[in-house]
């Protein structure tokens, strides 16, 4: 696996959680997929999204910085949106934020298999 398709790979990854095309994927993630250490599977992973975009009716996601180094990617992924209630513990309540989120991923066999991932909360915070 190069880097520019490692690369490729991770921006089509990105347009299909944007196009909310949850039947694609399993293209791009493993069944036994890792998030932040606890085994959550394609369809925990994929719950945790479709809530997400409940939650949260103009998610996009825009990366910001990308690190391709296989079998893993950094990226840094940045958020403009509208929470309609809570968000990570705090009252948004459909007030327009702006925040980041650092994540790494590692894949195997041209899925992900594991994410780390952590949103910066006190840019949120300072906005409230």
């Amino acid at each position: 696996m190069t880097k520019q398709h490692l690369s490729t790979l991770y921006r089509s990854y990105i347009a299909c959680l944007n196009r909310r095309d949850w039947p694609m994927l399993g293209q791009f993630v493993q069944q036994n997929v890792v998030h932040n250490g606890k085994r959550i599977g394609l369809s925990g992973y994929r719950e945790m999204l479709e809530r997400d975009f409940f939650e949260i009716p103009d998610l996009f996601f825009d990366i910001e910085l990308l690190v391709s180094d296989p079998p893993h990617v950094a990226s840094r992924l940045r958020f403009d949106c509208t929470p309609t209630g809570t968000f990570l513990g705090l009252p948004v309540n459909g007030r327009k934020v702006s925040f980041t989120e650092n994540v790494f991923y590692r894949f195997g066999a041209d899925k992900i298999e594991q994410v780390w991932s952590i949103i910066d909360k006190a840019a949120i915070e300072a906005q409230l």
